[in-house]
């Protein structure tokens, strides 16, 4: 079966023969399906396979992109992550263009951990940095953050994707989140992308017990900034603060994944502490996380949250990346955004 999922003709989007740029479900389903290429080319490296076994290439060959750099780690020589270009750039890249309308010129592309006796040591490593929130000083992230940032160099901003997979999501988050500071915006989608934290979405199923949780955090988050006299800092944090503002990354996420999970409630308790007119705690408990020295890596002020409502029967679906390009899922969109001056929340149907 793990042999099967690395096969594009076995189990990827097939059906999708004709892209529709402007469809966030297709759009979605490319962005999947070149994660899994990465997985991919770091199982065809460890199997040895070459040129027409590889599998690898179909899972970009199929939407056009081909591969032009795979990022390796130094310490496993593992295959992390990988850039694509897109082969036919759209007549582009003139003033006519839409990126929104059409494909990204470039993808740059992270898988997530992998049970791999080869690869294990240093995915584990990158976990534990993950936990610990020293993902900035992990030699994958910094190898990562230049491709990316190199490629912007390339490309442009508007011309791009991120994309990872739980903990290559997490790597595309913060590379995100540090374009973002720069003022560069990135069209980011994060699938099953870990929340660092305590699991309250799975811990209890009592949403008073949830709210007062939360509640309680908030306030003493809110508290700590006035007691350690953040506002003093304050155009700084204004800068930060603004920019994360304006960066929404698409984030995919099941209710049943105790890695991601989490984000559910986290942006349902910012739209229920807006309703009870607590939305100025919630502001300033989360300005003081995202822009003191301790910034944890899931804050984020404004993203689209997409929930996959089909039921899973086990960690594997519930946390897999195949979920994101099946045809049908019943998901559930959300765009949060938290800024300064107001709390909004847009609701829209699939």
């Amino acid at each position: 079966m793990a042999f099967q999922n690395q096969m594009f003709d076995q189990s990827g989007p097939m059906y999708l023969t004709a892209v529709d740029w402007k469809n966030p479900d297709h759009r979605k389903s490319v962005a999947a399906s070149l994660v899994r290429g990465v997985s991919s080319l770091e199982h065809d490296r460890q199997q040895k396979r070459q040129w027409h076994q590889a599998l690898a290439p179909l899972w970009g060959d199929f939407f056009n992109f081909k591969l032009i750099s795979s990022l390796v780690d130094n310490a496993d020589h593992s295959i992390f992550g990988a850039i694509y270009e897109f082969k036919s750039p759209p007549p582009a890249y003139s003033q006519h263009y839409n990126p929104c309308q059409s494909p990204p010129r470039y993808v740059v592309a992270f898988r997530g951990t992998m049970k791999k006796w080869d690869t294990m040591p240093q995915d584990l490593t990158l976990d534990v940095k993950i936990i610990r929130n020293t993902l900035e000083q992990s030699p994958r992230f910094q190898i990562a953050m230049q491709a990316v940032h190199d490629t912007v160099s390339i490309a442009g901003a508007a011309n791009m994707w991120l994309a990872g997979h739980s903990s290559g999501s997490a790597i595309a988050l913060l590379a995100g989140k540090n374009m973002a500071k720069m003022g560069c915006l990135l069209e980011t989608y994060l699938f099953n992308p870990p929340f660092i934290g305590v699991p309250v979405e799975l811990t209890t199923k009592t949403e008073i017990l949830k709210c007062g949780i939360r509640f309680t955090t908030s306030v003493m988050k809110a508290g700590v900034a006035v007691a350690q006299h953040v506002l003093r800092q304050r155009p700084q944090m204004d800068d930060w603060f603004a920019a994360l503002s304006g960066w929404t990354p698409y984030l995919f996420v099941h209710p049943s994944d105790p890695v991601s999970a989490e984000y559910v409630g986290y942006f349902e308790h910012r739209e229920w502490m807006a309703k009870i007119g607590a939305g100025a705690i919630e502001r300033l408990a989360t300005r003081n996380s995202i822009s003191g020295a301790y910034q944890p890596l899931h804050l984020l002020p404004s993203a689209h949250l997409i929930v996959n409502a089909s039921p899973a029967q086990n960690f594997k679906q519930a946390h897999g990346l195949e979920q994101w390009w099946k045809p049908n899922i019943q998901c559930q969109f959300k765009l949060h955004e938290l800024s300064d001056c107001q709390f909004k929340l847009h609701e829209f149907s699939d």
